[in-house]
């Protein structure tokens, strides 16, 4: 009884510090917004997209063991749809002038929630076509397959000139914002209608919600055990092919949000930013953050996020003292390539391992921070005394 009732109070008290989080994350961003200038608001809200797409990774290649390279290509299915369906009919003329958009598709409008949320279903339904006869290979198969999905989508979409335009792109797509009731005056608009960074963040908080509550229930157990051992797994009463169809359509449900958001904010999407390139930005961040962690992915992606701007002077023309360095487009993502074959080498769990941020050991840092001083307090008495006595 004594034990039910102190698990109770210790998830509650989780449960208050988890809301007090979330509710400190809202202020910080309404700060952001206030004193942050465009360009750093738009760092920070790439950073919350690379995270998003980093879980949707971390659960295929962390928590299940799969190998899959095809995130770039479920991006594209989302960031499309939303476009295509926010998009005013008015603005889709504009854009499809070498060959006019399907009439059907064309008059087709919406808001920007319920477009992203088919973006999302969309990829997930092309994610379960493909994982169906895909998820029977193994490793180094698996990742040529999903990786040559990925290159067919784009190649589809670039082809497909009466619905995505093709090679062309689509531009000027709509500014997010989501009316909170839907039918708020013009003059309210300012107050209870969410911003590019209030949407972006509170999916965000969404996203690392849903994979915490996965990753510890009974289904983050299965996909734990599949992949440490698919066989014993299989031999426990698990179902591991439904399991692996299952995270693989979730991760790219949650892909496709990201290319939703992403097409938002870049205002414009076309298919070359869907290349192999799109995936291997996001493996880096998974590789660094930590495979098998959830908070290792959200870490990472705000670090290579931050990092991949302020490297950005390498790829024009800088100054190395009274030499000048001509620039090379490309430069910095040599740079992340040797850190990614650094942390391969001396560190392939990344920086966090399999380890994830808990409430206990955030409320035990000030006791273990008084224990480490202690314990130099007395290394340094104990080496005074030896000197003493010599």
């Amino acid at each position: 009884m004594m034990n039910a009732l102190r698990t109770m109070n210790h998830d509650r008290r989780n449960q208050i510090l988890t809301a007090l989080a979330i509710v400190l994350v809202a202020v910080l961003l309404v700060i952001a917004n206030m004193t942050l200038s465009k360009y750093h608001l738009r760092l920070l809200n790439l950073g919350g997209i690379y995270v998003i797409l980093s879980l949707s990774m971390i659960l295929i290649n962390g928590f299940v063991g799969l190998f899959s390279l095809g995130h770039a290509g479920f991006m594209a299915i989302g960031a499309y749809t939303c476009a295509l369906l926010t998009m005013e009919p008015a603005e889709k003329a504009v854009n499809f002038y070498l060959k006019p958009i399907v009439p059907w598709l064309g008059e087709m409008h919406m808001g920007f929630l319920p477009a992203m949320l088919i973006g999302g279903i969309l990829a997930a339904i092309i994610g379960f076509l493909i994982g169906w006869p895909v998820l029977r290979l193994n490793d180094d198969y698996l990742a040529i397959a999903t990786l040559g999905f990925a290159e067919i989508i784009r190649i589809v979409l670039t082809n497909l000139q009466t619905i995505t335009n093709g090679s062309l792109g689509l531009k000027g797509l709509p500014k997010m914002e989501i009316d909170v009731f839907g039918l708020l005056p013009e003059s309210m608009h300012g107050i209870l209608v969410l911003n590019l960074s209030a949407c972006i963040w509170i999916a965000v908080i969404i996203t690392i919600l849903f994979f915490v509550r996965l990753i510890r229930g009974s289904y983050g157990k299965a996909f734990k055990a599949i992949r440490e051992d698919e066989i014993a797994a299989e031999a426990m009463g698990i179902d591991v092919f439904h399991h692996k169809l299952l995270a693989f359509v979730i991760a790219s449900f949650f892909a496709g949000i990201g290319g939703a958001l992403l097409g938002n904010i870049m205002q414009t999407i076309d298919p070359l930013m869907f290349r192999f390139l799109m995936t291997y930005n996001v493996v880096l961040i998974v590789v660094i953050g930590g495979i098998g962690s959830l908070t290792g992915g959200v870490l990472a992606a705000i670090i290579v996020t931050i990092f991949m701007e302020l490297l950005r002077f390498l790829d024009a023309s800088w100054m190395l003292g009274p030499v000048q360095v001509p620039g090379t487009a490309g430069v910095r993502m040599v740079v992340f390539s040797i850190i990614l074959m650094v942390m391969v080498i001396f560190k392939p769990q990344g920086i966090m391992g399999r380890r994830e941020f808990s409430w206990d050991w955030f409320l035990s840092i000030p006791t273990q921070i008084k224990e480490f001083s202690l314990n130099r307090s007395k290394k340094e008495a104990s080496a005074d005394s030896k000197k003493g006595c010599e």
